[in-house]
């Protein structure tokens, strides 16, 4: 199982991704991880990563995608993976796709958890509110949400019509409860036949 999870921050993705990871045995793969190990094991990605992260600047495609490309290849990954953060853009959708294509592999399925924006915004205001501010995450403020949204809708939201135009993309109701929103994935899994 090849699985792109796609959906803005709130839906539910991680979530998801984690119980897909117990019942399937394939590794979650998460970007940020990705780098924060690759750092730690100083590896030649990891140093570039790290140079680029402590002047203070975004991580480029070229090396997000060699991570990718090097976790593609690690033995966990033979049977499959979950991607959750990664491709946030279509050049990176591309990429991922040829990087695939050269191991003769492809995505089974591109899932995106379609959420109501105004309602995950609404979720966070209740929580903070409810929460004594000792508890409150400090990133986890309506504010943020808001700022966090935006990003997605301008900068990830247009890979969907890339998924869309090849027949990849499927979306599920990210506002259900969280055991229908992993029914409704589940139902994609098995409806569609996994692609060698």
């Amino acid at each position: 199982m090849r699985l792109v999870l796609l959906g803005p921050p709130g839906a539910g993705k991680g979530t998801q991704a984690a119980r897909l990871v117990e019942r399937h045995g394939v590794p979650q793969l998460s970007t940020g991880d990705m780098l924060r190990a690759a750092v730690a094991a100083k590896t030649p990605i990891g140093l570039k990563a790290k140079q680029i992260m402590d002047a203070g600047a975004l991580v480029p495609d070229e090396v997000v995608i060699g991570l990718i490309d090097e976790r593609l290849d690690s033995p966990d990954c033979a049977k499959g993976f979950i991607l959750d953060g990664f491709p946030r853009t279509v050049a990176q959708a591309e990429a991922l796709d040829r990087l695939l294509a050269d191991r003769g592999l492809r995505l089974d399925h591109v899932i995106e958890v379609k959420v109501d924006d105004d309602i995950l915004v609404d979720r966070i205001a209740t929580r903070n509110a409810q929460a004594d501010t000792a508890g409150a995450r400090s990133d986890d403020t309506v504010e943020t949400l808001r700022k966090r949204l935006q990003v997605y809708h301008e900068q990830t939201a247009p890979i969907l019509p890339y998924y869309k135009k090849s027949g990849r993309l499927v979306t599920v109701d990210g506002m259900a409860p969280i055991d229908e929103v992993g029914r409704q994935i589940d139902t994609v899994l098995e409806g569609a036949p996994e692609a060698g």
